[in-house]
């Protein structure tokens, strides 16, 4: 076929076909599986270099550090020009390609970070594994900040956005809906999970400008961008989220273009099998979408992991190209894997696919690249062409010496925390606070002077003496004495005899 492809290996033997990776079919995704030492890493080594060769941007997760080495020339060793023989590739040399690092944690390469306001609702609801109600009130919340000029770029600001929302929640309810605080408080838990992860670092600015990772260089190689992910496996939520906001971002920026003569960009997720072990079903189905659509962008995936079964089925019948590196049946479930993985490949008489699948050694696999009207191929046993580059790690000031190289050298190295949500919010508290104490300070001057008037108007009448008041007799008093005076008398007596001797007689 006299198009462009990339040389991915041969049979050994003059009789045997090289198989060749399609560009025009590259963008239908990819598999790369095989056990722990059967050379997948290699393969998404060589893999990037013939697509950065080929003027293709490649992104490439790498778990273990293993394909920092691309950045550097290979060795020249006796056996990797035997290989280039022994398969027949053309014109093989040993060269470096043009790398760049990225790192979500900001150490190891160049940070990588986006905006909460860039994710959006919808896409962070799914992240955080929200239920409908508590996504409501997050769409609420992004409603109101929209509205009130708030921009959300940070951790910080949706906190402080989601807090305004609870103590505002009887004026919100009447124009975007309830907002109760349970859902609030669930929604800052799941935050603050992330955050435990990692994801402080991701959520600020300066952002991510995707046309920074589809670059080639002056040379016309097109730009591989390396992921140190060896520290984000131990965060899979965060990866998980890493990944969907890129694919989607792509999704959404990129044109419809439908079958390029090659891919805009290409990605490799090493260690596929940690992202879908452990992300919420929810976001498993959103990247499952993204795959399926963003074929159509001219963007090419490729997973690679140890067996087909990790992915999942949604995903695994969108990857077209496969290289299946040896697979070990010790168990029952290794061995139902092996059946299931010989299965998908289109037979080839010449061998049994399960069996060659058995029998690779390291380096070599059983390969099905698509080709024609995009007709998977029959399966062939291959020998993988060896890497131009460096197989193995970098150094640590190696690693240096290429970020300080890198031409995107101090554009997001400095973390930008420029007036958002949190601030405004926190100023509009704080002039509020001041509201308050001026007019309390207010209400107290004028009580004081209400008080000092009332003082001043009011008759004060002369204090009473608490010594006890001295009078005259009175007249009841001056009659009992004169009474007691007559009744001592003789002719009191006289009188008093004379009642009492009637009363007797009466009687």
């Amino acid at each position: 076929m006299d198009k462009p492809g990339l040389f991915v290996g041969g049979g050994g033997s003059a009789q045997d076909t090289a198989q060749r990776l399609w560009l025009e079919l590259a963008n239908r995704h990819g598999l790369i599986t095989g056990a722990t030492g059967t050379g997948k890493t290699v393969t998404m080594q060589i893999l990037a270099e013939e697509f950065s060769a080929a003027g293709v941007p490649v992104f490439m997760a790498d778990v273990k550090g293993d394909v920092s080495g691309l950045s550097q020339a290979g060795a020249a060793k006796d056996f990797l020009f035997d290989r280039a023989n022994r398969i027949g590739l053309p014109d093989f040399n040993l060269r470096a390609f043009p790398v760049v690092f990225w790192d979500l944690f900001g150490q190891a390469g160049h940070p990588v970070r986006t905006t909460i306001s860039e994710i959006g609702p919808l896409l962070l609801a799914q992240m955080l594994n929200l239920t409908e109600v508590q996504e409501g009130v997050l769409t609420i919340a992004f409603a109101v900040a929209d509205d009130q000029d708030l921009a959300l770029l940070d951790l910080d600001d949706l906190r402080a956005m989601l807090v305004w929302l609870d103590e505002n929640a009887p004026d919100v309810k009447a124009r975007y809906g309830n907002v109760s605080s349970a859902s609030i408080g669930a929604i800052q838990r799941a935050l603050l999970v992330l955050e435990n992860e990692g994801a402080a670092g991701f959520l600020g600015e300066p952002a991510l400008d995707l046309a920074d990772m589809m670059a080639v260089d002056s040379a016309g190689m097109g730009r591989i961008n390396v992921l140190m992910a060896d520290r984000l496996m131990s965060s899979p939520r965060l990866y998980a989220m890493f990944l969907l906001w890129l694919l989607s971002e792509l999704f959404e920026a990129l044109p419809e273009i439908g079958n390029p003569d090659k891919p805009v960009l290409v990605f490799f997720f090493d260690e596929a099998h940690l992202l879908f072990d452990t992300a919420p079903k929810a976001l498993i189905d959103r990247i499952e979408q993204v795959v399926r659509l963003i074929r159509s962008k001219g963007v090419g995936v490729y997973f690679v992991t140890q067996n087909p079964d990790d992915v999942p089925p949604d995903v695994l019948g969108q990857l077209g190209n496969r290289i299946q590196h040896a697979l070990r049946a010790f168990t029952p479930r290794d061995a139902k894997a092996l059946r299931l993985a010989a299965e998908t490949f289109r037979p080839n008489p010449d061998f049994d696919t399960e069996t060659a699948i058995r029998e690779v050694g390291t380096g070599e696999a059983v390969t099905s690249l698509l080709e024609g009207k995009a007709v998977p191929g029959i399966a062939q046993r291959t020998l993988i062409r060896p890497p131009g580059s460096r197989m193995g790690p970098l150094t640590e000031a190696e690693r240096a010496a290429v970020i300080a190289a890198s031409p995107l050298a101090g554009r997001y190295d400095t973390p930008v925390n420029r007036d958002s949500a949190h601030e405004r919010l926190a100023e509009r508290a704080k002039a509020a606070a001041a509201d308050v104490a001026r007019a309390e300070a207010a209400t107290s001057e004028a009580r004081d002077a209400f008080a000092e008037f009332n003082k001043a108007r009011r008759y004060q009448p002369p204090k009473r003496s608490s010594a006890p008041e001295r009078r005259g007799p009175s007249l009841s008093d001056t009659l009992a004495r004169t009474v007691v005076k007559q009744l001592n008398s003789r002719e009191g007596q006289k009188l008093v005899r004379g009642i009492l001797g009637s009363l007797f007689r009466a009687r």
